[in-house]
């Protein structure tokens, strides 16, 4: 990694918030230690991934997509690891390409590790990203918390959701560990489990705990997969009706509305904010590759 001064902005979509490295020409090696270590919130700036901006045609994981899309997100967990796709984080992505004048208000193709994601810059500031389809396979589980359980729906948005409705959010407890739910078999290889509660007609609430994580202040796979499941519940169904139904969804970090098509696609919509930009001190680099 070359040692000279490499610029960083740190920003968040609905409080999931990400390190920033732009770097359009690929040339910024950031082996995993490196973003660990700028992912933590004590030894380094601090986030829950980052987003290494990069031009598709100048990385190999995206040339390929270079035709469709100009833009690759290389994001990266807060481990470090790459990671196919994060709907937060897109928004971000996308926020940050407008603000540096790389793109327009409008429509707009990212390439990710996940595919091409179609991304909307609206006038008011809100990012709209098309996040896919839900499957809401039959089989669900029932989730327990301090001597209550509920029925929960089975949502996968290419990852594993189990939406419970609750009268109260506190109900979902501490939400530190895994809330426990049976049969187990259903999610061999975990699961993220959201609870929501009603704020009004097409407006719920909720909190989650995140497979491997603990409780975030936002998942948009989640908010999404609580829309889907919200609509079934109140007899929504736009294959069904050939009306698109739009929920608003309340997280700890702020909201997303969430539209489901008759097609069966599903759009996110909310904001992205950039809080800060600077320069990663080389001297500090040094003693990470050294």
């Amino acid at each position: 990694m070359s040692t000279s001064q490499i610029a960083f902005l740190k920003g968040h979509g609905t409080e999931n918030d990400f390190v920033i490295v732009p770097d359009p020409d690929n040339a910024v090696d950031l082996p995993v230690s490196v973003v660990a270590r700028l992912c933590d919130r004590r030894a380094g700036i601090g986030g829950d991934g980052l987003l290494h901006v990069v031009r598709s045609a100048a990385h190999p994981d995206a040339q390929h997509m270079a035709g469709e899309a100009e833009w690759f997100m290389d994001y990266r967990n807060g481990d470090g690891s790459a990671a196919e796709m994060c709907g937060n984080g897109v928004r971000v992505f996308a926020h940050y390409l407008q603000r540096a004048g790389l793109v327009a208000e409008g429509d707009l193709a990212v390439a990710t590790r996940g595919g091409i994601k179609r991304v909307h810059l609206a006038k008011n500031g809100d990012i709209t990203v098309s996040m896919g389809r839900a499957v809401l396979p039959e089989d669900g589980v029932t989730v327990s918390v301090d001597g209550r359980s509920w029925a929960a729906r089975n949502v996968n948005m290419g990852n594993p959701h189990a939406v419970a409705f609750v009268e109260d959010l506190d109900h979902a407890g501490n939400l530190f560990s895994v809330p426990p739910f049976s049969p187990a078999s259903v999610y061999p290889d975990g699961v993220n489990i959201e609870f929501v509660a009603d704020r009004g007609p097409r407006h719920v609430a909720m909190r989650v705990h995140e497979r491997g994580s603990g409780e975030t202040r936002s998942c948009g796979t989640g908010a999404c997969a609580v829309a889907v499941a919200a609509a079934r519940r109140d007899g929504l169904d736009p294959a069904l009706t050939g009306a698109p139904a739009t929920y608003t969804v309340d997280l700890p970090g702020g909201t997303l509305v969430i539209t489901e098509y008759p097609d069966g696609g599903i759009d996110m919509t909310g904001p992205a904010v950039i809080v800060a930009e600077g320069v990663i001190d080389p001297s500090w680099l040094e003693t990470m590759i050294g």
